[in-house]
């Protein structure tokens, strides 16, 4: 019987829980914000990982464009310390070296979304409209 998910599959879920929890628990910087690990791609030899995560501060409209590349940066400046934490908390052979993406595929999505709805409320108006000019 085939196996449902590879190895790879199954450390990288696990070490995006682990990550998740760290960076809530135990990084401090304030660069950082409140930051979500939305998925992680793990190579084969499971060496490399590169670690996608959103910001939800710059949800805000307050927040600067530069919120990213900081929250980045510290994210990068802390891997060690974050690869460190991960080594104890996993048994791994090997801990991955950990490489920090920012995901934007929530705002994105939020931005879909706000489409969406612009344009079926668009939509009604113009019906309830086309409806009043045939009354008259």
């Amino acid at each position: 019987m085939a196996k449902e998910f590879s190895r790879s599959q199954r450390v990288s879920q696990e070490m995006q829980k682990e990550i998740a929890l760290i960076l809530q628990r135990e990084i401090k910087d304030p660069r950082v914000g409140m930051a979500t690990v939305s998925g992680i791609e793990l190579s084969r030899d499971l060496a490399y990982a590169k670690v996608f995560v959103t910001f939800l501060n710059v949800l805000t409209d307050n927040a600067s464009p530069d919120t990213v590349k900081n929250g980045i940066k510290a994210l990068q400046d802390a891997s060690g310390y974050i690869r460190t934490l991960l080594g104890k908390a996993m048994r791994l052979r090997i801990v991955p070296e950990l490489t920090f993406a920012y995901d934007n595929s929530l705002i994105e999505g939020m931005r879909m979304s706000n489409l969406v709805t612009n344009v079926i409320k668009s939509d009604v108006e113009r019906q309830v409209n086309s409806g009043n000019d045939e009354e008259k």
